[in-house]
C-alpha cells in the first residue's frame, strides 16, 4: 500500500501544473473568440461615458449645492 501511496501523491503533483497549462490554453482560445471594437466605437463609447459623468457630477453638485443653501436658511432662523 506504501508504493500505491506514493505513486498516487507523485500524479497529484503532475496533475497541478497540467491544470494551470490547460487554463491558459483556454484563456488564450478565448481571447481568439473576442471581437474587439473598433476605434469609431471606443471613441463613442467613452464620449457615452464622459458625458454621462459630468451630467450627474452636475446634477450632484447642484443638489448638494440646494442643500447647502436650505440648511444654511434654516440655521439663520434658529
Amino acid at each position: 500500500m506504501a508504493k500505491k501511496d506514493k505513486v498516487k501523491k507523485a500524479s497529484d503533483k503532475s496533475k497541478k501544473p497540467n491544470r494551470i497549462v490547460k487554463w491558459f490554453r483556454d484563456l488564450k482560445s478565448e481571447f481568439k473568440k473576442v471581437v474587439w471594437p473598433g476605434k469609431k466605437q471606443v471613441f463613442n463609447n467613452t464620449f457615452v461615458v464622459v458625458a454621462t459623468v459630468v451630467i450627474c457630477s452636475a446634477f450632484v453638485g447642484a443638489f448638494d449645492y440646494g442643500l447647502l443653501k436650505l440648511f444654511s436658511f434654516l440655521i439663520d432662523l434658529g
